[in-house]
């Protein structure tokens, strides 16, 4: 599977080596890089490279407009949890449309075709949009979080968190992935030639700073937000009884929204694990089809999230089904702001509040009806008489009381 260094080089012999496909190989890697290439697959492993990166530009591309079309058509959809979801699959799209094509045609011809303005384009608008869907996944779990933890219901129709939560995903992606274009670390080949990214294999001062910092902050960070938040929220699902209101659609949703975090991290990790072990290990400890694989892994997330919002998300399918019978929803697709797990936390939390003030408010009453009973005018109400005391021992007091503490 692995073209030697011999064969590269021998191509520059006279009448030697593998003949102009390597020497154009070589010439266009050098242009990219400045450097000679990498070993490299052989013209079986590009063609399966090139198959599997057809299939994820593909149905990536049509799986994530098939979200946005459904966003758009059904306003049972827009609702501010769902917009967080549209801008997942806006940068996916975006990834299928501006990514891909071009490590497609690189796979087809077992060498990068669009030079070095081109691998620097590849490389930072991959970095730029897969950081995008990874901080995207951290403010999705921190927002559900606060929605149902807030003791006051949400505005269903609000769309500013959400917006602003977008606006923070996106500005985060640019603040990260510029820098390689300024001089901290840069963006160049990796693997087999036919892809880019960051220059994970330059052992710099300058290129292991800037590393270490994109897998603190683009990586591990976002993750503990989403184990901090939906951790936070199982444990609170946990305290609400069975038998107070049932828990299968808040564990629905959190069943989609777990299922899709694990899956970008299956995609993700072993591509940043990779990354670490070229920067850290010794200089031929990746080989090109262990570098290729985590890449087609990361690329292959594009596919996963939106079948993960159509067929675990009900709303989606059943604007989905309706969308195949060119139909209207059914009823039951209406989105519901707040679930009933999280009406129920609220009202324990305003329960608890209520038992602790419950007995001074008990006495106050009882005090003011034995007052009244007495002639004695309540310090309330200074003007009650006798006929106010016998109005007093009337239940209106106790019903009060048991509303007031059912709110």
């Amino acid at each position: 599977m692995i073209v030697s260094n011999v064969s590269l080089i021998c191509a520059h012999c006279p009448g030697g080596g593998v003949g102009g496909t390597a020497e154009t190989t070589t010439d266009a890697y050098e242009e990219v890089s400045g450097s000679l290439p990498p070993p490299s697959l052989t013209p079986t492993g590009h063609l399966v490279v090139a198959v599997c990166l057809g299939f994820i530009g593909t149905f990536g591309f049509l799986s994530n407009f098939l979200v946005l079309t459904l966003f758009c058509r059904y306003r049972a959809l827009r609702t501010p949890m769902n917009l967080l979801l549209v801008s997942i699959s806006a940068s996916d799209l975006l990834v299928s449309v501006l990514g891909t094509p071009f490590s497609f045609a690189a796979s087809t011809q077992g060498r990068w075709l669009i030079g070095r303005a081109g691998c620097v384009w590849y490389g930072f608008i991959n970095a730029f949009l897969g950081i995008v869907s990874l901080i995207s996944l951290a403010v999705l779990s921190y927002e559900r979080y606060c929605t149902m933890m807030a003791p006051t219901i949400a505005d269903g129709r609000d769309y500013r968190p959400a917006l602003a939560g977008i606006c923070f995903s996106w500005i985060y992606s640019v603040a990260w992935t510029v820098p390689p274009l300024l001089g901290w670390s840069r963006y160049g080949p990796e693997g087999p030639g036919t892809t880019c990214s960051v220059d994970w294999k330059t052992k710099t001062a300058n290129n292991i700073s800037y590393i270490v910092c994109l897998f603190t902050f683009c990586l591990v960070l976002p993750f503990s937000v989403i184990l901090y938040s939906y951790g936070k929220l199982l444990h609170a699902i946990r305290q609400v009884v069975s038998s107070v209101v049932p828990r299968r659609r808040e564990q629905r949703v959190l069943v989609m929204v777990v299922t899709m975090v694990i899956c970008y991290l299956v995609c993700w990790l072993p591509y940043g694990v990779a990354a670490l072990l070229a920067t850290f290990g010794p200089h031929d400890l990746i080989t090109p089809e262990a570098s290729i694989t985590p890449s087609l892994l990361a690329k292959f997330s594009t596919v996963v999230n939106p079948f993960i919002y159509i067929f675990m998300n009900k709303q989606f399918y059943r604007c989905f089904r309706a969308f195949l019978r060119c139909s209207s929803p059914e009823h039951g697709s209406t989105i519901k702001t707040l679930s009933r797990v999280t009406r129920t936390l609220r009202t324990l939390r305003q329960e608890k509040d209520h038992r602790v003030s419950a007995p001074a408010l008990s006495l106050s009453i009882r005090d003011s009806t034995r007052e009244a009973s007495q002639g004695v005018p309540s310090p309330s109400n200074p003007d009650s008489g006798g006929f106010h005391g016998a109005a007093a021992n009337s239940p209106k007091p106790k019903v009060i009381l048991v509303a007031h503490y059912r709110e």
